[in-house]
């Protein structure tokens, strides 16, 4: 998913061997963050037991990793602010001084022991907080200590998890609550505005950093760092024109074919196994080779499978009506597309969206696509990545599904237009083109300063015979299978699947090309 990533890792009843084969497994995947906890008791017992040659608590997992894996892994712990550990807590009168004292003194051994950061508890009283972390510094932790926020979504799971944790509430927030507690979107923009107000308290302290946990519930996250000013959807800048993944055995990577511009993920788990990853330029496409195709390819997050399922699963009578999809698609009216993991259409391709409107209409069915870009500079919201201060380069581009004999049309009609390289391709891999087999192309660099020219996307022709596979997949295993077996509508898109040519198309000359003018009078 291209975020960095952090594995929770408990120790209670668990045996080293576990543990060991846990971290070895994410270090074997580039994975180097582990949040050490001890661990609730398993379920049924209220005591823990354990096990030989296993670990007692938080501490001695620290240790270990320290011990085994030197400075590889970044080890964060839990605190507990002010209230201490849960265990601790005595009812209404929360811990004693002596329990809560005992509490930072053991945080600091594990601190101490290789611990690299704090992630704290949940908890809703601010100026608790506060002190907790001022304590922290009073006895010698220097770490960052970040404070973890809940938002709240739903009363009754607040009620359970705040329970759970022993979290004291301040009488305001229950004062506040109590009226509107039946009312979910009233408790939900009343945990938008706490979760604000909490962060906006805890960075004006001079902390810079905020964990929010979202409790697979992001849209409330979204709207606090919204509101903190933190993010900006439209600013949101780009490194490369695709999210690099923070996987530390791909963090050279800076070059992809552009046909997975669309389905990213698809294309992370296809090279896993490679030991290398393009750096500066792509080089030898046919070596290493691409994972095979598999069903991860072709799982669906449960959300995006409703989207499709509404958007794309009508009665399809003809051609036209396939056609029809498409160009809903290009005009913004659907929101999903069985080639993409993405939602909607990219910023770049508000550009061109009417010229593929016209496209898709003639029958020349669009899965990706780019426009022309001479020179804009990086910072453009709709084009730019790489940073301040570059300009960025593109070849328009666009790839299409399309019948045989239109295919034929627009190879006649591209004659005129000596700009324009092409290599099409049925599902059975019978191929026509006007570039050698091996030939790679550059359709996107950006000059930037004190840089090399970063030339992150590339038509790459063997790399595109293994896509096809995949993209012609998608017409079955993304589309044809919303429909049930033996309907009318699932074997007319398995007869387009088995007839149409799958055609990538370039315009090299991206200062005064028109790529589109090929499809004119067909």
């Amino acid at each position: 998913v291209c975020v960095e990533t952090m594995m929770h890792l408990t120790c209670t009843n668990m045996p080293v061997e576990k543990i060991d084969n846990a971290l070895d497994t994410i270090k074997s995947n580039g994975i180097q963050n582990v949040l050490a906890l001890r661990g609730d008791p398993p379920h049924g017992q209220d005591k823990f037991v354990q096990v030989a040659g296993g670990f007692s608590c938080a501490l001695d997992l620290v240790e270990h990793i320290k011990a085994k894996y030197g400075d590889y892994f970044g080890i964060t712990v839990a605190g507990y602010p002010a209230e201490a550990h849960p265990e601790v807590i005595l009812g209404e009168e929360g811990a004693t001084e002596e329990a809560y004292s005992k509490d930072l003194a053991y945080l600091k051994r594990k601190v101490d022991a290789g611990a690299d950061v704090i992630v704290t508890q949940l908890f809703y009283d601010t100026d608790i907080f506060l002190k907790f972390v001022n304590d922290c510094r009073q006895i010698g932790i220097t770490c960052p200590i970040v404070p973890g926020i809940m938002p709240i979504n739903n009363y009754k799971g607040f009620v359970r998890m705040t329970g759970f944790c022993k979290t004291k509430i301040p009488a305001e927030i229950t004062a506040a609550l109590d009226p509107i507690k039946d009312n979910e979107e009233a408790v939900k923009a009343y945990g938008i505005h706490l979760g604000t107000e909490m962060c906006k308290k805890i960075l004006a302290s001079g902390i810079k950093t905020l964990h929010l946990y979202t409790l697979n519930m992001e849209k409330t996250a979204l709207a606090i760092l919204m509101n903190l000013g933190l993010i900006e959807e439209s600013k949101l800048s780009r490194t490369l024109p695709w999210r690099p993944p923070t996987n530390v055995f791909r963090v050279k990577e800076d070059v992809r074919p552009i046909f997975w511009a669309n389905r990213p993920k698809s294309y992370i788990s296809r090279t896993t196994g490679w030991d290398q990853y393009p750096h500066g330029r792509w080089g030898d496409s046919r070596n290493p080779s691409y994972g095979a195709l598999n069903d991860h390819q072709f799982t669906r997050p449960r959300g995006r499978g409703k989207k499709l399922q509404e958007e794309w699963a009508v009665p399809l009578k003809s051609v036209q009506d396939i056609n029809e999809r498409f160009v809903n698609f290009c005009e913004g009216k659907l929101k999903s597309s069985p080639w993409s993991e993405l939602d909607g259409l990219q910023p770049e391709t508000t550009i061109i969206d009417d010229q593929l409107v016209k496209i898709n209409s003639k029958g020349f069915l669009t899965i990706n696509s780019q426009p022309a870009v001479n020179a804009e500079k990086s910072e453009s919201p709709s084009v730019g990545w790489g940073g301040p201060g570059g300009y960025v380069y593109q070849k328009a581009y666009v790839e299409f599904f399309c019948a045989k004999e239109k295919l034929g049309q627009l190879i006649e009609k591209s004659k005129a237009f000596p700009s324009l390289t092409y290599i099409a391709v049925n599902k059975e891999g019978e191929s026509i083109s006007n570039i050698p087999a091996n030939a790679v192309n550059a359709v996107t660099w950006g000059v930037f300063p004190g840089k090399e020219i970063i030339q992150p996307t590339v038509v790459d022709s063997a790399s595109f015979m293994v896509w096809k596979d995949e993209a012609f997949e998608i017409w079955s295993r993304g589309w044809a299978c919303l429909f049930p077996e033996g309907d009318s509508s699932r074997e007319l898109l398995e007869q387009i699947q088995k007839s149409y040519y799958l055609v990538s198309l370039v315009d090299n000359d991206y200062i005064s090309g028109d790529l589109f003018a090929a499809f004119k009078e067909i």
